[in-house]
């Protein structure tokens, strides 16, 4: 039995599905599905009831994956540094809806877990962001990853998923993306953004030859026009600052597959400094505390443990 196929069932737990914890451990469904099996023949029991549409945990599991957990918490903690110890530099580069969004609240969680520890900033695309790590620029990143993967030499942490939406003006009628598309101009994320290029493919699958008023690099910008009655869009799920800042709302596309992936990376010979781990787990944590966190560290995580002791006193 490999230590790999109980961090998956602790994903699969989590997660809630065999094809969303593939994402989160980097495998495809079909590995997920193997290692649960070695799992099952390991322990001679059956770990999830496959009768239903989607699998669900038996008792056993329930009590093997808390046994894990603790287990696993504890080798954290007799690796991880104690609170203070980390010191030192780092630079971090976001992309603008992650520095505008969550970086105040994960900056934060970190001053408090690891005070000697120096952040300097950087804002950029995604683009620019990773060509910025692979020249060793910046230490880290919060980006979107790429549909593809990305580069095989970076280490990627998925933080939070964001599935597309349609952004109408609040008093818009209908109820279906056709509908708004057939009553309104179509303002559109630009293409040059792989966000833009998969809300394009959508509108121009559901609508063929719809009008297109303007295009913007700027999510921001984009809802502007929409509360102004401007039009409608297919973007990213807006950020909550958003939704209360503008006269709009969001409608569902009913397509499950269409989401971006945010993500913090860093180079592969750098994903266990004690620095990078920090930055991680401030991040998560920050995430947790909006419900956004696509994952958690483990309980015995410094950053969480001191957000934790905040909390109970």
């Amino acid at each position: 039995m490999k230590l790999e196929a109980l961090n998956t069932l602790i994903a699969v737990m989590h997660h809630g599905s065999f094809v969303a914890a593939s994402e989160f451990v980097h495998l495809t469904p079909s590995a997920v599905s193997l290692q649960i099996k070695q799992l099952e023949e390991y322990f001679g029991q059956p770990l999830f009831d496959r009768s239903a549409r989607q699998a669900r945990p038996t008792a056993f599991a329930q009590e093997l994956s808390s046994t894990v957990r603790r287990a696993l918490g504890e080798i954290e903690a007799m690796r991880r540094p104690a609170r203070g110890s980390v010191s030192g530099r780092i630079r971090l580069g976001t992309i603008e809806s992650v520095q505008m969004s969550v970086l105040p609240a994960a900056f934060a969680a970190l001053r408090a877990a690891a005070p000697a520890l120096t952040l300097h900033f950087v804002r950029g695309s995604t683009a620019s962001l990773l060509d910025e790590l692979k020249a060793g620029r910046i230490d880290v990143a919060v980006v979107v990853r790429p549909p593809s993967g990305g580069s095989s030499r970076l280490h990627w942490t998925p933080l939070r998923r964001d599935p597309f939406v349609m952004v109408v003006p609040v008093d818009a009628r209908g109820s279906k993306p056709l509908d708004f598309l057939k009553t309104y101009d179509w303002i559109r994320l630009e293409r040059k953004l792989s966000a833009g290029r998969v809300a394009a493919q959508y509108v121009e699958k559901i609508a063929p030859g719809v009008r297109r008023s303007i295009e913007l690099p700027s999510i921001e910008g984009i809802v502007a026009m929409v509360g102004a009655g401007l039009g409608v869009s297919v973007v990213p799920q807006l950020r909550r600052e958003l939704l209360r800042a503008y006269d709009v709302r969001e409608v569902a596309l009913g397509d499950n597959r269409m989401h971006r992936q945010v993500a913090l990376v860093c180079r592969s010979a750098d994903a266990e400094d004690r620095r990078q781990l920090a930055v991680r787990d401030a991040f998560l944590v920050a995430l947790e505390q909006r419900g956004e966190a696509q994952a958690l560290p483990p309980e015995s995580s410094p950053v969480r443990k001191q957000r934790n002791s905040a909390t109970a006193k």
